[in-house]
């Protein structure tokens, strides 16, 4: 299989105790056109791989999973926890993360942690402590965003995931904010223009994204906090788009019977 995908970063920091390499936590990453995979162990990466894909996770996924452990020269054994963006983002995207995340752990019976997308894309800017807003086209004119900021070395999340306009969330904005993750021109321009000097705009990091993944998910697992494979579900924000199919005509029906009548009276014959 031809895959198009790159190794970004692949440390050769294997931890090693004897002849046994260490556990190791596996994150993955669909939420975008940007995917991601990475290997770390207690937090630190060890090797990562991301590529550009146009919608076609289903049969990416694993090939480039199994290129990931070749090169690290790792069994799938190894792994010991599973870590996986639970979106928002690209409905096949994350369905296609979430249900290999889940087969993952349940195959292997360990430990499965969903993680946000928006909160991987603010974490990087943990260091600056100011607030930090991800942002995350949603269509119809809506954005997806959340509010995280690192108070006294501690981690907070102000503000839950939620859709809004970006006219709508510059009314909130009150004090120096900075945005960060993958925001389109037109959205940016129109930060700038309705949010002011107040806006800082970060500049954005495809590949930090799902080693921040890593981090956050083994930051929940060592809380002993964990999720069920059976339960976990994407964060859509919005049901996808379903175009429900026509009627389809009896095929000895007449046209009477399917034909609605109008103020009680049938369509035909008059």
């Amino acid at each position: 299989m031809n895959l198009s995908c790159h190794v970004v970063h692949l440390e050769e920091i294997y931890l090693e105790l004897g002849n046994q390499i260490l556990s190791m936590e596996l994150a993955i990453d669909t939420s975008s056109d940007i995917a991601g995979i990475v290997l770390s162990h207690r937090g630190e990466i060890l090797a990562s791989l991301t590529w550009r894909t146009a919608h076609n996770h289903t049969v990416e996924l694993l090939p480039n999973l199994i290129c990931l452990l070749q090169q690290a020269k790792v069994e799938l054994d190894s792994v010991e926890a599973i870590i996986v963006a639970k979106g928002p983002g690209s409905f096949n995207g994350l369905r296609v993360g979430l249900s290999t995340a889940k087969g993952l752990a349940s195959a292997l019976n360990i430990p499965l942690a969903g993680i946000s997308t928006l909160e991987a894309e603010a974490f990087p800017f943990a260091f600056t402590g100011l607030p930090l807003r991800p942002v995350q086209k949603a269509g119809r004119d809506e954005i997806a965003t959340a509010l995280y900021q690192q108070k006294n070395d501690e981690w907070q999340c102000l503000e839950a995931e939620n859709l809004t306009t970006v006219r709508a969330l510059s009314r909130r904005i009150k004090q120096r904010t900075l945005f960060c993750g993958d925001i389109p021109s037109n959205i940016l321009d129109e930060l700038r223009q309705t949010v002011g000097r107040r806006a800082i705009i970060a500049q954005y990091n495809s590949q930090s994204r799902a080693s921040c993944l890593a981090i956050l998910g083994w930051r929940k697992l060592n809380q002993g906090e964990h999720d069920d494979p059976a339960t976990l579900q994407p964060s859509y924000l919005r049901a996808p788009h379903i175009t429900k199919p026509r009627a389809r005509r009896p095929p000895d029906a007449t046209l009477s019977e399917v034909t609605e009548p109008r103020n009680g009276n049938s369509q035909t014959g008059r």
